[in-house]
């Protein structure tokens, strides 16, 4: 098994959790290869030997980031700001050749716990292209906007990680 998984961060916590998931899919029985990407330099047709995409992101204005949500980021002292989120590699995106399975995951702070999911708008996108859902999307709580992440999210998703293998 092959899989891919692109992010997009600002802030370093989703980068984190990605490093994280893709952790615990390399411990995975069958998992020949995974690679990590950033959205900025994530190919725009996925690869056919790819099995598995992850697909991760910051939830910014109830769904994935914006150039204006990136750019708010900035004026709240975010130095990491892509030029490129996931919401516009998933639109550059080729369909798949095949019914690629996907999962998707995002951030949110802990508190205030605010609506809306990056994740559920990257999964949508994602299926529209043709991808399949192998997992709903997953959430991972930071603590305010900046983090650091909640506590024990980094090995709840190294455990999401190797489960995605079963599906």
């Amino acid at each position: 098994m092959r899989a891919l998984v692109v992010y997009e961060t600002i802030w370093g916590n989703t980068g984190s959790l990605a490093e994280a998931a893709a952790e615990g899919l390399r411990g995975s029985a069958g998992v020949e290869r995974v690679d990590v990407v950033a959205a900025t330099e994530a190919p725009r047709a996925i690869d056919p030997e790819v099995d598995l995409v992850i697909v991760g992101g910051p939830t910014h204005a109830f769904s994935m980031s914006t150039a204006s949500t990136r750019n708010n980021a900035r004026q709240q002292g975010a130095t990491g700001i892509p030029a490129r989120g996931i919401r516009e590699w998933i639109d550059e995106l080729a369909p798949p050749t095949s019914a690629v399975a996907v999962a998707t995951f995002d951030t949110r702070t802990v508190k205030p716990r605010l609506p809306g999911s990056a994740a559920k708008k990257a999964m949508k996108a994602l299926v529209a292209k043709g991808f399949r859902p192998v997992d709903p999307p997953r959430t991972f709580g930071v603590h305010g906007y900046s983090g650091p992440l909640a506590d024990g999210e980094l090995e709840r998703a190294r455990e999401w990680g190797a489960t995605l293998t079963d599906a």
